[in-house]
Parts: C-alpha cells; sequence; structure tokens
C-alpha cells in the first residue's frame, strides 16, 4: 500500500489506473524530445514508456485521515460513462476496482466525510457518482463535496468551460450536477479551511477556477497541486503547458510560483498524474528547479 506522512496527517494514494498515457508531443505543444537527453531521469520508466513513447500517466485519488475525517481529493475516471471524445478514447465505459481499492486502504464509500474536487475536468470528478438503477447518484453517500466556487461559475458560464471544452458537459451533467441536485454539494473558495490544517488555495491556470490543497501538521508542509503540472518535465520546462490549459499565461505564472514556493519552503508536492512515487520535493537547479521523488516503499 502506497502510504506516507505528514505530520500528523495519514497519506494514501487509492489508484484508479496507471500506465501510458498521452504522447508528449501532443500533451505539450512545445515539447523537444532534447529534455529527455538533458534530464535523463525524466526517461525512467516509471516516467516515460519507450516502447509506445508515451509518458506514464496516473489516475488516483488523494485519500487524508485528519481526525475524525477521511478527505478524498479528486476522484479519477469513474466507471460506466460514456467518454467519446478522441482524447479521452481511454476514459470511456471504464469497469476498474477503484472501490475495492479504496477499501484496501481501510475505507468504505460511507466513511468518506469530504471530497474536493480541485477542478472539474473528466479526470478529476469520476467517482464522484456512480451508476444505480439507471442513475447517477453520490458515490460517498455521507461526504460533503467541496467545489470551488469559482469552478463551478466558470462551468455554468456559456462562453466559460462549455466553449473552452465542450467535450466536458456530460461530465457536468453525469459526476457534478447530481452531487449538488442531492444537496451533498458545498462551494468553497479561495483561502477557506476546511479541516483543521487543511486549507485550499487559488492556482489558476489550467482551469480557471483551480484549487489547491495545502496541508500543515507538526511542522511538516504538503501542497496537493491538482493539475498545476502534469509531468516532471514542467517542473525543469515551467513555461510548457498541456495543451488543455484554459488560461496559458497564468497556467505558467502559476507553476513558477508554486515551483518556487516549494522549493524554498521544502513542501511535499502531491500532483495529480506523476508516476512513481507519485509525488516528491522540488529543489533549485541554477535559474531553474529539478524534481525530487520521495523516497518510499511500493
Amino acid at each position: 500500500m502506497w502510504r506516507t506522512r505528514i505530520g500528523a496527517v495519514d497519506v494514501l494514494r487509492v489508484e484508479e489506473m496507471l500506465g501510458p498515457g498521452f504522447d508528449p508531443a501532443f500533451l505539450f505543444p512545445e515539447y523537444d524530445p532534447a529534455v529527455l537527453e538533458e534530464h535523463p531521469a525524466l526517461a525512467a520508466p516509471e516516467f516515460f514508456d519507450r516502447a509506445s513513447g508515451k509518458l506514464m500517466s496516473s489516475m488516483q485519488s488523494w485519500l487524508l485521515r485528519i481526525g475524525d475525517a477521511v478527505l478524498l481529493i479528486d476522484t479519477c475516471c469513474g466507471n460506466d460513462k460514456p467518454r467519446t471524445n478522441a482524447a479521452f478514447r481511454r476514459f470511456h465505459m471504464l469497469n476498474l476496482p477503484y472501490l475495492d481499492r479504496l477499501a484496501a486502504c481501510g475505507v468504505q464509500p460511507e466513511q468518506v466525510t469530504h471530497v474536493l474536487n480541485t477542478h472539474l475536468h473528466v479526470d478529476h470528478v469520476g467517482w464522484n457518482t456512480r451508476l444505480l438503477d439507471g442513475r447517477w447518484v453520490p458515490s460517498f453517500p455521507r461526504a460533503r463535496y467541496l467545489i470551488g466556487r469559482a469552478e463551478l461559475a466558470h462551468w455554468r458560464d456559456p462562453d466559460g468551460g462549455p466553449r473552452l471544452h465542450p467535450e466536458g458537459i456530460p461530465v457536468i451533467a453525469d459526476s457534478v450536477d447530481p452531487v449538488i441536485e442531492a444537496r451533498r454539494a458545498d462551494l468553497i473558495d479561495d483561502k477557506d479551511v476546511i479541516l483543521p490544517g487543511v486549507s485550499v488555495h487559488a492556482v489558476p491556470g489550467h482551469t480557471a477556477g483551480q484549487l489547491a490543497v495545502r496541508v500543515e501538521s507538526e511542522g511538516a508542509v504538503a501542497l496537493f497541486t491538482a493539475d498545476v503540472f502534469h509531468q516532471p518535465m514542467q517542473i525543469v520546462r515551467p513555461g510548457w503547458n498541456s495543451r488543455f490549459c484554459e488560461v496559458p499565461a497564468a497556467a505558467i505564472a502559476t507553476r513558477r510560483r508554486v515551483l518556487a514556493e516549494a522549493a524554498d519552503s521544502g513542501a511535499v508536492l502531491f500532483p495529480s498524474h506523476t508516476g512513481y512515487p507519485h509525488a516528491g520535493r522540488v529543489a533549485r537547479d541554477g535559474a531553474g528547479f529539478r524534481f525530487v521523488p520521495l523516497p518510499l516503499a511500493a
């Protein structure tokens, strides 16, 4: 079981899938393969699958135990969901044992007290709901679902998310709207404290309303960075945006700020999609940065 601690906070990883994802030239429009020669660690099999030429991509939730609270950060892609867009083909009509893996972490769906969606993209909200008798119902029936007010407003605006990413419209319909209709959702804002030592912070760019989660406990600090960066190569090339970043200039500025703050503070970063060991620190490297994977047992 993947597990670490941030002070008194227990952090576990709930995997949905792990394997080759996007071709780097597709994910990063400015991609230059020379980066793999300049930084050989980025070509390690944990991060890059040479057979397919694709980046290793993790779909996962971060599970935090904080006192009596059980917080799930993001909920991957979900089962039984039609995802017909070409970029989302690997998420189409999945049938994966995500809830079994949650149970292996010692948590049943009814024990989750909080679900936080850092943003509302397809691979961050899927297990918000499950299919029951032909209806989408909350997967975690006793949890409060925490959704960024700005992010939801962005998707309610026809000129916002629906225009930028029309493929996301059915995602909102089957994975977000049902928890709102079930009255399980609470809207949150930048700098809100959601649990003792746990706060959310605006990290705009990838989406207009994206939030990161900051955890402080017993002098230790962690930042769950959502999609501020998708891959370690964006740490050495912070000017590279993914093609899914909605506000490119803001995404770059946010990435540089987060990396600088993490390098200076020693915070552990928990991104959403990085290959094993899935988390780490950032160190300054001349004028730039390098990724220092978290030392963990498998």
